[in-house]
C-alpha cells in the first residue's frame, strides 16, 4: 500500500495540421490534451491522460485539480480499481458521466501507470494473457474532403501499412455518401477491411434506408448512425440490416455500455479509456462484451489503446485515430501489415514529451 502525496494537472491546447471535419461537430483546428502525474509517497509516479475535439477541456482540468485533488491527497491506494470506486462515490450526485468520467480517467490511468511501473509490468501483461499485436484500421475525419482529396489521404494511409480504413458519412444527399463508399470500396479492393462512422446526424428511418444500399459494399461495420441515447433505435437499425452496428465512444459508464448491448443489439462496442473512467472501465466494458461474445474495440487514444488490447481475452479493432496525440510522446507507433505491436515498458507505455508539448501549454 502506498499514499497519494501529490498530483500535477496539465491542459494542453494541441493545433492540428489540417481542419478535420466531421458531420456533428463540424470543425476541428486543435485537440485538447488533459495530463494527471500522481506521485507516491515512495517516489513512484504515474502520469495518466484525457483529451477532446476542442472543447470541454478546461473543465476537465479544473474538476481534476479543484474536486477530485483535494479527495485524493492523502489517500492510501491498495490498487486503481479501489480509487476508480472512490472518486466515483464522492462526486457521483453532481457529476456521474459526462465531464467526470473524462477526469477520472486521466486520474485512473494515473493509478495504473503507477501500479504497473512499481511491479515492473507492462499494461499489455497486466492482465495474465501473451500479448499480441493488435488489427488496426485508419480512422480518417475527413468529411469535408473531395472525392479525390479522400482518396489521395487513403492511399497514403495505405502505403503507411494499414488494411483496414474507416471514413466519415453525413453529406447532405444520400448519393454522396454512396458514391464516396462505392470509390472507396473500388480503391482499396475487395480484401480491406472498410468501416463507416455517421457520428449521430441520420434518423432511424435513413440510418436504416441508407444501411441497406450501403450492404453490398461489404462494409465492416456502421458506426453511430443515430443519437447513441436511442438504444431502442439501434436494436430497429440492427434487426434492418446485415451490416453489424458499433458505437460507444459517446457512452460514458459501464450501465450505457449494457443499455447498449442489451437493448442497442450492437455488434461492436467501442469504449475509450479516456471518457469511461479510464483502464478500469475499459475493462469493464471487456469483460460485459466477452459474456456477450463480443469483441471489444476502441476509439482514439492508440498509443495506449494498444498496449490495453494487445492483453485482453477479446481484442477488437483498434482505431488509429487522425487526433496524433501519440506524435507527442517518446514511443513511436509502428504499423505493419495492419497491426501494431504494444509497448513493452514498465506502466501504460504512454511517455509524453513535455517540452514538445510545452508550448502548447494553458495550465
Amino acid at each position: 500500500m502506498s499514499q497519494i502525496q501529490r498530483i500535477e494537472t496539465r491542459y494542453f491546447r494541441v493545433p492540428l495540421r489540417d481542419c478535420l471535419v466531421d458531420a456533428l461537430h463540424g470543425i476541428h483546428t486543435h485537440f485538447e490534451l488533459i495530463t494527471a502525474t500522481v506521485t507516491m509517497d515512495d517516489g513512484t509516479e504515474g502520469t495518466g491522460y484525457t483529451y477532446t475535439g476542442g472543447f470541454g477541456g478546461t473543465a476537465i482540468a479544473k474538476m481534476a485539480e479543484t474536486d477530485l485533488t483535494p479527495l485524493l491527497i492523502g489517500q492510501d491506494v491498495q490498487s486503481p480499481e479501489q480509487m476508480n470506486d472512490f472518486m466515483n462515490q464522492r462526486i457521483h450526485y453532481v457529476a456521474r458521466g459526462g465531464i467526470a468520467s473524462f477526469a477520472i480517467s486521466a486520474l485512473d490511468i494515473a493509478f495504473w501507470d503507477a501500479k504497473l511501473k512499481r511491479e515492473g509490468l507492462p499494461l499489455c501483461r497486466a492482465f495474465g494473457r501473451e500479448p499480441q499485436p493488435v488489427r488496426t484500421y485508419y480512422g480518417g475525419i475527413d468529411l469535408a474532403f473531395t472525392q479525390t482529396q479522400l482518396l489521395e489521404s487513403l492511399e497514403a494511409q495505405l502505403e503507411r501499412g494499414h488494411t483496414a480504413v474507416k471514413i466519415k458519412l453525413g453529406k447532405p444527399g444520400d448519393q454522396e455518401d454512396l458514391d464516396r463508399i462505392r470509390a472507396v470500396r473500388q480503391l482499396i479492393g475487395d480484401d480491406a477491411l472498410f468501416l463507416v462512422d455517421v457520428n449521430m446526424v441520420w434518423d432511424v428511418e435513413k440510418a436504416i434506408r441508407m444501411a441497406r444500399r450501403m450492404e453490398e459494399f461489404h462494409i465492416h461495420w456502421l458506426e453511430e448512425p443515430t443519437n447513441p441515447d436511442d438504444y431502442e433505435g439501434y436494436a430497429r437499425i440492427a434487426q434492418a440490416t446485415t451490416i453489424p452496428i458499433a458505437m460507444g465512444e459517446n457512452l460514458h459508464t459501464i450501465y450505457e455500455h449494457e443499455l447498449a448491448l442489451k437493448l442497442g443489439r450492437i455488434s461492436y462496442p467501442i469504449p475509450d479509456c479516456s471518457n469511461i473512467c479510464g483502464i478500469t472501465g475499459f475493462v469493464k466494458v471487456a469483460k460485459l462484451a466477452d459474456t456477450y461474445h463480443l469483441p471489444v474495440s476502441s476509439h482514439g487514444m492508440q498509443e495506449l489503446h494498444v498496449n490495453l488490447l494487445a492483453g485482453l481475452k477479446n481484442p477488437g479493432l483498434l482505431e488509429f485515430h487522425s487526433f496524433p496525440i501519440w506524435e507527442y510522446t517518446l514511443d513511436p507507433l509502428t504499423v505493419e501489415h495492419g497491426y501494431i505491436s504494444p509497448n513493452l515498458i514498465p506502466g501504460v507505455g504512454v511517455r509524453f514529451d513535455w517540452e514538445k508539448l510545452k508550448p502548447y501549454q494553458v495550465i
